[in-house]
């Protein structure tokens, strides 16, 4: 089912909180920037989960799709300018919740079971709907204690939920079931009117409004499997009442026909390898994309021959993986998205084959590709990180710590630059800024005693110079006093 941070992550505070209605005061309570701190430490928790798909063309594709609606309705971003983000949780149910403070995530299942971009599209309309009218701001805002109590339930209920809906279930049951129902009529309100900004989001960023019908019908008849679910913590109104609600506002809409990107269909191959990368789950994606050949061979060949060799490359087989793609290169000129101006999908393609370069051994060819990649398509972070990796490859290790210290002052809050910066220090043998990067990376991931300890090794690295210990001295003291105030401000909520 469809969820914002009201039913995933925030159902297990019901037991501590009285619902407010909507309107100012609570609003008042809550501030958008303590509802972005919320998120970042959410988002610091979810990052270190297993499940947590920090794939690269996966991440850029799905901002570049939640960036667009985001643009096509720039007041979504409200009084705090939100910075959207998107990403995406391997999870094998359909489901999607946004948290607060502008994140949104997408289940892996939930993209795989959407049949066209505009789908996806509504899917994300949707959430951002619930983030642009602060439903978890109004949920949060009812009393000043209640601001970050919840904040260790909110993490355990954010993962839980994903994995079992009996365990989210039992974090929200303590016993008071008239807060729980409270909790169920703000949720419809919130859900309606989630229905209501996504459908003019998707409306006015050019995708097709019928998809959000059809991708709820579909969700419909999938929530049957999840029966033994009770009603009353069914979050959101019956499917079949939003459907109908949906389609009585279409009607008022301009009708915009879509076509899919072929970003959309290769990151759905993209996704279908990664969301079970076992000997098995891998070996079932090849019948499922040898399936897709056999029966569309016109409109599959490129995404399923891409799907084929990442497969390839999972197994080892490089050789393979760069014959495939080569493959699905050429059909993909026969598509009506080959002629567009410098099209997006092809720094997916280039993504993947510096991957083979790399592990087929031939540093030089994939260094020289990543460099192309680079000028083509200077907004994707995943390509930069390759570059780097090819650098270091190729044994150029110092040009690798020049290009990332550039990268760490234009990127100041990307942990993969400071880790890839660590390991370019180590094999230069440089122990103390090794370790300054890695306290860096640690820090950035919300690990603050860990960077410490990271500093106290860098402190003791024999080449640690006296301006590296400056550096590592300014650092400590900037981390502790974060730890302190993290640890007040605990000592202070559970007082209240």
């Amino acid at each position: 089912m469809l969820a914002c941070a009201l039913p995933v992550a925030m159902t297990s505070t019901a037991r501590a909180q009285n619902l407010p209605t909507l309107g100012d005061t609570e609003r008042a309570e809550l501030t958008p920037v303590m509802e972005r701190k919320v998120g970042e430490e959410i988002m610091r928790e979810i990052r270190r989960d297993p499940d947590y798909l920090d794939d690269a063309p996966l991440l850029e594709y799905l901002n570049m799709l939640g960036g667009s609606l985001v643009d096509a309705k720039p007041e979504v971003r409200g009084e705090a300018n939100y910075d959207f983000s998107f990403f995406a949780v391997r999870d094998s149910t359909l489901n999607a919740f946004a948290l607060p403070g502008g994140f949104i995530a997408v289940h892996s299942a939930l993209v795989l079971a959407a049949q066209s971009e505009s789908e996806l599209a509504g899917v994300l309309g949707h959430e951002i709907g619930h983030i642009a009218q602060r439903h978890i701001a109004r949920m949060l805002g009812q009393q000043r204690q209640d601001m970050l109590i919840p904040l260790a339930a909110m993490l355990a209920a954010v993962l839980a939920a994903r994995s079992s809906p009996d365990a989210a279930s039992a974090l929200a049951i303590g016993g008071e079931g008239l807060m729980i129902q409270r909790q169920l009529s703000f949720s419809r309100d919130a859900e309606r009117e989630a229905d209501r900004v996504g459908l003019q989001i998707i409306s006015t960023a050019g995708y097709d409004t019928s998809g959000m019908v059809t991708f709820f019908g579909r969700m419909q008849k999938a929530t049957r499997v999840y029966s033994e679910v009770p009603s009353f913590l069914q979050n959101h109104p019956m499917t079949t009442e939003r459907i109908a609600d949906m389609q009585a506002r279409i009607r008022s809409l301009p009708y915009r026909q879509h076509v899919d990107s072929l970003d959309f269909q290769l990151i759905r191959a993209r996704l279908r390898v990664l969301q079970d990368d076992s000997t098995q789950g891998l070996h079932d994606a090849a019948a499922f994309f040898d399936d897709q050949l056999a029966q569309n061979p016109r409109s599959q060949t490129a995404p399923s021959k891409y799907g084929l060799a990442f497969i390839a490359l999972k197994e080892g087989a490089a050789d393979r993986a760069q014959t495939l793609l080569r493959e699905a290169r050429v059909a993909v000129k026969a598509t009506p998205q080959a002629t567009t101006a410098q099209p997006t999908f092809e720094a997916i393609f280039d993504s993947l084959e510096i991957d083979i370069r790399l592990a087929a051994g031939r540093a030089a060819e994939a260094a020289k590709l990543a460099a192309l990649a680079r000028e083509k398509f200077p907004l994707s972070r995943g390509i930069a990180r390759q570059y780097a990796n090819c650098l270091m490859a190729e044994g150029r290790n110092g040009d690798a710590v020049i290009y990332l210290r550039d990268q760490a002052q234009l990127y100041r809050e990307e942990p993969q630059i400071q880790d890839l910066l660590a390991k370019a220090y180590a094999a230069e043998g440089k122990q103390a800024l090794q370790h300054l990067a890695l306290a860096e990376s640690y820090a950035l991931n919300g690990g603050l005693l860990s960077a410490l300890e990271q500093l106290s090794i860098a402190r003791k690295a024999p080449d640690a110079s006296f301006y590296d210990n400056a550096v590592i001295d300014a650092r400590e003291r900037e981390f502790k006093s974060e730890w302190n105030e993290q640890q007040e401000e605990l000592k202070k909520s559970k007082k209240l």
